[in-house]
């Protein structure tokens, strides 16, 4: 079977990981400050904060902006669920826009009807979360001067983003937004294992994502009610959550961003050579944006309805039947029974669930071979034309 992603775990990995093993510090180590540091610097970023997951990330990127009982978070449909149920966990409203047809990622345009809408009746979004879907920015600029006019605050879910770009600069140097989260899961760009990271400028929310990581618990003099006791001590002053990486899996992620900008590199070129080798077939590859530069963490190629004598669903059983180990990303949110139970129904995001119709993610990861690459597109082909 040829996955549609996969993890590269060196020699160089494996010792960084033993190194720890070995040392004094198996969870709160120097090793995860300097992993921190090193994410920041990739990306541009003043502040970061790992954590067991980027779906923890998530939710302390929505409680440090204040998103509580009575508010309101966006957004896309087309995601993993964490960026929706990062929402519910605060006790917020959650509800979504429509994506671009051709990108996948949020829309601007049906965001500023649903603004001017939502306006009319005091409805507005304290939060938004735009995910950059495939390692392919949204449109930030545009995205951001919305927030200016609105009032809304911006996470970006660049779980699958880490070393892409956006207009020159790297996701995550948070020019457009006042949080940035990325994941480290085995299939993603780089791995911790699991593991996520929240970034941000701004030093009041840097204070709010440390603090919430580590069971809102300070040992900072100047944040506590009064002076420490003595050296030991320290006081709990939020109530926070046991979201701490271990300097293991911060050892795993400082080794693998060695190799980030030559993962993301080769991940191009693989996803060139299939735009190319597919502009045959009856397949919709990738749109990609001027403005964007893509991690390239998936391939999401659409099957038009009707353009082949196969069904979507026979296409992709098709594929799995013969080792390619396709997948979809994603079904639509707010079509999952839980957010159905929560008035959402089937018809409200057309063009989300026009894509879910469409989509096979193909096999694409930076160890990938031409040969391999080559029977991913041969039994394509067979696919279709059966």
């Amino acid at each position: 079977m040829i996955p549609y992603g996969r993890q590269e775990i060196t020699d160089f990995d494996i010792a960084a990981v033993v190194n720890v093993l070995k040392s004094d510090f198996l969870t709160q180590g120097p090793v995860l400050p300097c992993f921190e540091e090193r994410v920041c610097n990739h990306v541009g970023a003043k502040y970061g904060f790992a954590v067991n997951s980027a779906t923890s990330a998530l939710h302390i990127a929505c409680l440090a902006l204040g998103l509580g009982r009575a508010d309101r978070l966006w957004t896309s449909p087309i995601t993993f669920v964490a960026s929706a149920n990062c929402g519910l966990y605060c006790g917020a409203e959650v509800d979504f826009v429509d994506i671009d047809p051709q990108t996948f990622n949020l829309c601007p345009k049906l965001l500023e009807q649903k603004l001017l809408e939502a306006e009319k009746c005091n409805a507005l979004p304290k939060v938004v979360v735009v995910v950059h879907l495939t390692g392919q920015s949204a449109q930030m600029a545009e995205i951001h001067e919305l927030s200016l006019r609105f009032g809304f605050s911006i996470i970006e879910d660049a779980s699958h983003a880490i070393g892409g770009k956006y207009q020159g600069d790297f996701v995550g140097c948070c020019r457009y937004s006042d949080v940035t989260v990325f994941s480290f899961h085995p299939v993603k760009i780089v791995t911790t294992a699991e593991g996520g990271l929240a970034v941000t400028n701004d030093p009041a929310i840097a204070e709010r994502l440390e603090l919430l990581r580590s069971h809102g618990i300070t040992r900072n003099p100047a944040l506590m009610t009064h002076p420490p006791d003595g050296p030991w001590y320290y006081q709990q002053i939020d109530l926070g959550y046991n979201y701490r990486m271990t300097d293991i899996q911060a050892a795993l992620g400082l080794s693998q961003m060695e190799r980030l900008d030559a993962y993301v590199a080769r991940r191009n070129e693989l996803a060139e050579r299939y735009d190319e080798l597919l502009s045959a077939l009856p397949v919709v590859t990738p749109f990609q944006h001027p403005d964007s530069y893509s991690a390239r963490h998936l391939y999401v190629i659409r099957v038009k309805e009707n353009s082949t004598a196969r069904s979507h669903r026979e296409i992709f059983e098709c594929l799995r039947n013969q080792g390619i180990g396709v997948n979809l990303h994603y079904i639509p949110v707010h079509i999952h029974p839980y957010y159905e139970g929560l008035g959402f129904r089937p018809g409200q995001f057309p063009n989300a669930e026009q894509y879910y119709r469409e989509a096979i993610s193909l096999p694409l990861f930076p160890t990938m071979s031409i040969e391999q690459q080559d029977e991913v597109i041969a039994r394509l082909a067979e696919a279709l034309q059966s």
